[in-house]
């Protein structure tokens, strides 16, 4: 059976057609359509769908699913065995929860760190019995760089490439490049040393847009073996969501 999970986010439309648990294909579209949709339905004839999404009209997509195949609206009421013990569920960022779902997927019965490095850093633990208490949310990369611009009056805006390796700090635009990646390193190492404390066995996921750059500077650290990155986690937990 092909599954299709949808997550729309404010620039762009990422899609996974799914048999069992393994991506069979995957599409990044900037603005979805009925007849991207068709396309899709024709090619690989899913029998579920989902579709996770922060915005409010996609109401002619849902139509189109609903009438082609068993769609959902993805929501944190979704937990297929994972315990939400969030205190606002209500407020649990969509993103976030996919990836608990698809940690508890990757990984089951086995706790799991999951971190997203995007706009913002989060920090979701999902414990060995499936129970999900919440997490952290700190600035991402490009946030903390141009907040270091903005509320000062001498310090530049400083660019990063994700290929580079960590300088010395030994002049203003080194200092900061230094300041802001070394220390969003020590920050992961101080999570996953952190929540060791509390599990004995945790695998540790790095996903999101600048999880590459991340995985690379952490191949040196004492956790490395614990530590994978998958970039279509979002898509594995809506998977998870609709799973038989």
């Amino acid at each position: 059976m092909h599954k299709l999970s949808i997550d729309i986010g404010n620039s762009a439309a990422k899609i996974a057609v799914f048999a069992g648990k393994e991506i069979i294909y995957n599409q990044r579209i900037d603005k979805l359509s009925v007849n991207d949709l068709a396309v899709l339905i024709e090619k690989f004839s899913p029998e579920k769908s989902i579709i996770s999404t922060v915005r409010e009209e996609i109401s002619e997509l849902e139509t189109f699913l609903q009438q082609h195949t068993q769609y959902t609206r993805f929501s944190t009421l979704l937990t297929n065995g994972v315990q939400n013990k969030y205190k606002t569920p209500v407020t649990l960022g969509l993103d976030r929860w996919a990836v608990v779902l698809a940690a508890n997927g990757l990984f089951p019965n086995t706790a799991s760190l999951v971190i997203d490095a995007g706009t913002c850093i989060t920090y979701e633990l999902l414990n060995s019995a499936k129970e999900y208490y919440g997490g952290s949310i700190s600035p991402g990369i490009n946030m903390r760089f141009k907040a270091m611009h903005t509320f000062t009056r001498r310090l530049p805006l400083v660019s990063w490439d994700t290929e580079a390796v960590i300088p010395d700090g030994n002049d203003t635009q080194s200092a900061i490049l230094n300041g802001v990646l070394q220390g969003i390193i020590n920050e992961i190492e101080g999570f996953i040393a952190l929540n060791n404390k509390k599990e004995s066995t945790l695998r540790v996921i790095l996903t999101g847009g600048d999880a590459n750059f991340l995985y690379k500077q952490l191949q040196n650290s004492i956790f490395a073996p614990q530590i994978i990155t998958d970039p279509f986690l979002v898509l594995k937990g809506l998977n998870e969501a609709i799973a038989d």
